[in-house]
Formats: C-alpha cells, sequence, structure tokens
C-alpha cells in the first residue's frame, strides 16, 4: 500500500489531482485510514497508469471514468488501443518536427498556411516534408540525427548556445573582425559535422533565424547579452557574402 504522497511521487501526479479522482469517482483509495489517510495498492495503481495514459491521448476525464467502469471493461484491449493511438501521437509528432524543420528552411508562404489550422497539421505537415525532403541538407540531417540519444541532442543544444556565450564577449569588437569571423566560420563547421552541409545559403537563413525574434532570440541574447543575436546576424551576413 501506498499513501497518497508516495503515489503522486511514484507517477508524478499531484496529491491535489488525486484529492479530485477521488472526489469525481475516478479512482478511489484502496482504503482510507482512521485518520483520514488515502492508501493505493497495485491495483489502483494500475488504474491510474490507464487513466494517465487516456489523459496523454487526450481524453475528458468523464470519457475515461466511463470506459474504465464499463461492465464489459477489457484491460487487454484497452492497453491495445493506447497503445495504437500513442503509435498514432508520435506519428503526428513526428509530422509537427518536419512541419517546424519544412517552416525553419523554406518559409511559411510556400507552405499556404493561411489561417493556420491544427487539425490540418499533418496535411502541412506533408507540404514541409516534401518541399525540404528533396534536399540534400534534409537527407543529410536525417542520416546524422537517426542514432542520436535525447541527451546527445541537449548536448548539442548546449553547445551551439556556447558559441553564443563566446560571441558575447566580443560584441565590442566589429562584425567583420578577424576574430567573429573565425566564430562565423566554427559555426558553420559544427552545423556541417553535427547536422547537414552547412552553405552559405543555410547559414544565413540560420542568422536571420536567430535574430527573427521570439524565444530563439530571447535564448540567444540570454546566453550571449543583449543584441547578442542580431551581431550574429551581421557577422553571418559578411561571411557570407565573401
Amino acid at each position: 500500500m501506498k499513501t497518497v504522497t508516495q503515489t503522486a511521487r511514484l507517477t508524478g501526479v499531484s496529491v491535489r489531482t488525486l484529492h479530485h479522482y477521488d472526489a469525481i469517482g475516478l479512482l478511489k483509495p484502496t482504503r482510507v485510514t482512521e485518520a483520514g489517510y488515502r492508501l493505493y495498492d497495485d491495483k489502483a495503481l494500475e488504474r491510474l497508469y490507464l487513466i494517465l495514459l487516456f489523459r496523454e491521448i487526450g481524453f475528458p476525464l468523464r470519457d475515461i471514468k466511463g470506459i474504465l467502469d464499463a461492465p464489459d471493461f477489457d484491460r487487454n484491449r484497452v492497453l491495445e488501443k493506447q497503445i495504437e493511438l500513442l503509435k498514432a501521437k508520435r506519428v503526428h509528432l513526428q509530422n509537427l518536427i518536419h512541419l517546424a524543420v519544412g517552416i525553419q528552411w523554406i518559409g511559411v508562404r510556400d507552405l499556404h498556411l493561411d489561417g493556420f489550422d491544427v487539425r490540418k497539421i499533418d496535411d502541412y505537415s506533408t507540404q514541409a516534408k516534401a518541399l525540404w525532403g528533396k534536399t540534400d541538407a534534409y537527407r543529410e540531417f536525417t542520416e546524422k540525427s537517426k542514432n542520436r540519444t535525447q541527451e546527445q541532442e541537449s548536448a548539442l543544444a548546449r553547445q551551439i548556445m556556447d558559441f553564443f556565450v563566446r560571441l558575447g564577449a566580443m560584441k565590442d569588437q566589429a562584425p567583420d573582425s578577424v576574430a567573429v569571423q573565425d566564430w562565423v566560420r566554427e559555426l558553420q563547421a559544427f552545423f556541417t559535422e553535427h547536422f547537414y552541409t552547412c552553405t552559405p545559403q543555410i547559414l544565413t537563413k540560420i542568422g536571420e533565424m536567430y535574430a527573427g525574434g521570439g524565444s530563439m532570440t530571447e535564448n540567444i541574447d540570454a546566453e550571449g547579452g543583449a543584441g547578442t543575436a542580431q551581431f550574429a546576424l551581421q557577422a553571418i551576413k559578411i561571411y557570407c557574402s565573401r
């Protein structure tokens, strides 16, 4: 038996949420002690995991309760359906990635995103993949990233941000100075080594993305100081024009 606090820690669900599930009859504790402490056994924990899987897929609590409390409830059949839906969600998330990468390299105008509709996200991502997926850069990106772990991806992201820490310390120099231009050359080589052959055209697009506003610009400026993203774009444009 586990207490409500232990159950919360084990599953990542807040104690308040568990109390709410109890109140609406979705997940009753196995036993309540005389002191009023809720206790959960393995069967209750399994039901909680089923609830969390349904929530991850997007089912409302009322529907989840109806499924789990149905007289003909079949645990294995429900799990098979959850696995099927989670696989579909994985495909959908992969499509989101293709969409984001497509927008990054070819822009939204070519994707005809007039009034973005999340219900059409798979159609949009298909367009993005069709356009971006034809490029040598995309094929190289796919090949180099296919076996990387999440930890490796995070390490690469950290290395990119370290570039901007270094650049931030050089903002007192001219963007066409030797040191700053060497920085651009290193950045280009880093992308070529880990992602795709970073041509001057691609590098320019990267620079425009860095200085284009939003969270990416904010993150870069947070690492290197205000104006770092714009300074990077200036330096990249000079480098690519030569």
